[in-house]
């Protein structure tokens, strides 16, 4: 039997699978009418965070929402996740990332580069919120080498309410690239959002029983 390949590995796979649905044969583009992203009705969140999670979506554009539960306090999930200038930290897919402006308040701009194997090589990014109180990050896509055109993203996170662990609520909205569908491009995109917030889950949950 052969050796298990390590987990980033399979991660990338999986990216890679969506990769070429998405970016691979192109497909007839159906109409889209605008919308808006709504949390399922499985994320029970108070009107005061819901409402981060509330995008206008326009005709050419998708957006979709993930949530992850976390065996960790707020303030242990929140020391990672706040950290604009190290997106590696969690997310797996990030190469390196390099502060191009600011010191990590709204208004920072980042350069990340991404492992190979995706469709992407660079991306220049934008903190637009940083709520320490209220535990909300948020970062726009203003330029770099990619596909993923006009993304923006909105990250929360709660106690639980089993009241022993976090409940953190990711949302974004993106352009859906020329030739592909809106379901291709929230797969897609849903596919990355996921496996970061469990290595996410991972490494906060290590963090908190030490």
């Amino acid at each position: 039997m052969p050796p298990t390949p390590p987990k980033s590995s399979l991660q990338v796979h999986r990216i890679n699978t969506t990769t070429n649905k998405m970016f691979g044969q192109k497909q007839s583009q159906p109409p889209i009418l605008s919308s808006r992203v709504q949390l399922p009705s499985t994320a029970q969140v108070p009107d005061t965070v819901a409402r981060y999670h509330t995008h206008p979506v326009g005709p050419n554009q998708s957006g979709s929402v993930v949530v992850q539960f976390i065996g960790a306090p707020v303030s242990t999930v929140w020391s990672v996740v706040r950290r604009f200038d190290n997106p590696q930290a969690y997310k797996h897919f990030v190469k390196s990332c390099h502060v191009l402006i600011g010191d990590g308040d709204v208004g920072t701009l980042r350069e990340v580069h991404v492992i190979s194997g995706l469709p992407a090589a660079n991306s220049t990014e934008r903190l637009e919120i940083l709520d320490d109180e209220r535990h909300v990050i948020s970062f726009s896509v203003v330029g770099g080498e990619h596909r993923l055109a006009n993304y923006r993203s909105v990250t929360t996170l709660q106690p639980s309410s089993s009241g022993n662990g976090t409940l953190v609520v990711e949302s974004y909205v993106v352009d859906i690239p020329p030739g592909n569908t809106k379901d291709d491009t929230c797969v897609f995109v849903d596919t990355i959002v996921r496996c970061n917030l469990q290595s996410l889950a991972q490494i906060a949950e290590k963090l908190g029983r030490t």
